[in-house]
């Protein structure tokens, strides 16, 4: 296979100006019709003590074309799913079908009042709770909330029910004891974990991973004998990419010291359609609709991170509930705020509704088997660009991975090329990069998340320009130390950034002022 990209391309001098440099005057995007009433006077409109009295610049001068062709040329120097992969670990930038776009703006889901009383939202309401049966089913766990907004969202939502049900059970609030406050949370979790576990008034522990990557038993034995142990925070597949395959067992030891089992769902693209957590003794979970059910992901959101939990947690799931009423044959779905265990509302309204949709339509086009089939696709992907990597990348730990894979730069290093620089220079190659310095665990990381919407060729490309990369790193580091080549703006010297905080910060400053 020839490269298709050159070995140190010319740097890219094409500049794009800004559209108030591109503006000519005389030249309009628009065309008015005459005025068919009397104007307005301005005094009429805003009163003078509201107008501003600085200079103001006028408006860009500008053609439709011109605007449509600035717009449209910038528009090409972004990197997006509809391009090419992102293979960022533990994000699972998955492509958005278009029919769940199409679905989602339909009058009646897109137009609906927030405020509509429950008799006119009967078909939202359905749809949400339909979202919540088929939820339950995939997780194994029959308590569902859909107004989490996010991950970390959802993440935190979980945390707050298990302190809610401890300090029920244990009876705090009656007897004055003493609250349950250690949080266990493996060293390889998401960096959200310990904030929710902090925020949520609990005290993190570590647990350590053993050289295979899986959570060390014999520590976590050790911190439950210490006892006031509130929980364990996991996530499975671990973000190296690896099953814990003791999954019933940590479960277990944990229930054994009185503490719950919340699984950072973050990971579920592995084991949608083929295992549950509930059936492995997780308490709750939280769902990334913005990863796992391919609903719009990043740029600020709107996200969606559903809560599951067993029927014990379910009482003090936040408030209101969708539920659905069968009186007399008929079934008709309602908002219910009686809930008097609720940990309360944690979103207005309903969470994100266009993102259940979209969920949903994901969920009812494949079925049963096109979710295991996404679900094996992604594994088998991930496990593809293994084998075609192992023997240029080094790989830190033998287990076959699920749906990401952990390598490092440990074979690179020797020549001074880093993670860093192979992410850069990825870029040359037209691919983005993938998650780079994360887990936090293992040194160099390189994280790699393919996804199931990613084919074979694609694939082989991938593989490809790593190995080129690689090669690169041996033969010719500076290309690598260098890059990227291709782009519009050259490597920025982060380093130099990140040591001279305060000059940055004087440097906005003076254009502020300017």
């Amino acid at each position: 296979m020839k490269s298709h990209t050159p070995k140190a391309a010319p740097h890219v001098t094409q500049n794009e100006a800004l559209i108030f440099e591109r503006s000519q005057p005389g030249r309009t995007g628009y065309s008015l019709p005459p005025l068919d009433v009397d104007e307005t006077p301005l005094d009429e409109l805003v009163p003078e003590e509201f107008r501003r009295d600085d200079e103001l610049e006028g408006l860009p001068e500008v053609s439709e074309t011109d605007v449509v062709r600035h717009f449209t040329r910038i528009s090409t120097w972004n990197y997006s799913v509809d391009l090419g992969m992102y293979p960022l670990g533990s994000c699972t930038m998955k492509y958005n079908s278009r029919l769940n776009e199409k679905v989602a703006r339909i009058n009646g889901f897109a137009n609906l009042h927030p405020l509509a009383p429950d008799a006119e939202a009967q078909g939202a309401l359905q749809l949400l709770h339909e979202l919540q049966e088929h939820l339950a089913e995939i997780t194994g766990l029959p308590g569902v909330s859909l107004q989490p907004a996010a991950g970390a969202h959802g993440e935190m939502t979980g945390i707050m029910l298990i302190r809610a049900l401890l300090d029920s059970r244990d009876g705090v609030a009656e007897s004055n004891s003493p609250r349950r406050n250690v949080m266990l949370i493996p060293d390889s979790a998401h960096g959200t974990n310990p904030a929710s576990a902090n925020l949520s008034g609990f005290k993190v522990k570590t647990v350590k991973s053993t050289a295979e990557g899986l959570t060390d038993l014999e520590a976590l034995r050790a911190l439950c004998a210490e006892g006031d142990i509130a929980g364990l925070m996991l996530t499975n597949p671990n973000t190296l990419g690896l099953f814990e395959r003791n999954i019933k067992e940590i479960c277990g030891i944990i229930h054994d010291a009185g503490g719950l089992v919340y699984m950072d769902g973050a990971n579920m693209n592995a084991l949608v359609g083929v295992a549950r957590p509930g059936d492995m003794g997780v308490d709750v979970i939280h769902l990334n609709l913005h990863k796992t059910f391919s609903t719009p992901h990043g740029g600020g959101g709107p996200g969606s991170g559903p809560c599951c939990c067993t029927k014990e947690l379910e009482p003090f799931l936040p408030t209101p509930r969708v539920v659905k009423d069968v009186r007399g044959g008929d079934e008709t779905y309602k908002l219910d705020f009686n809930r008097p265990q609720s940990i309360g509302r944690v979103k207005a309204f309903h969470g994100n509704f266009g993102m259940a949709v979209r969920a949903l339509s994901y969920i009812l086009t494949h079925g049963r088997d096109g979710l295991r089939e996404a679900t094996e696709a992604a594994v088998l992907n991930a496990r593809y660009i293994a084998q075609g990597l192992k023997d240029d990348y080094d790989k830190p730990f033998d287990s076959p991975p699920m749906h990401e894979v952990v390598f490092t730069d440990k074979r690179q290093s020797r020549k001074g090329v880093h993670t860093l620089d192979i992410a850069k220079r990825l870029i040359d190659y037209g691919f983005h990069p993938m998650t780079i310095y994360f887990p936090l665990i293992v040194q160099g990381a390189m994280l790699i998340e393919p996804t199931e919407s990613v084919g074979r060729g694609e694939l082989d490309q991938f593989i490809y320009a790593m190995k080129q990369i690689a090669r690169e790193a041996l033969e010719d580091p500076e290309t690598v130390l260098n890059a990227p080549h291709t782009t519009r703006i050259g490597r920025l010297d982060e380093a130099a950034a990140a040591r001279k905080p305060v000059l940055r910060w004087k440097a906005e400053e003076q254009v502020s002022a300017a």
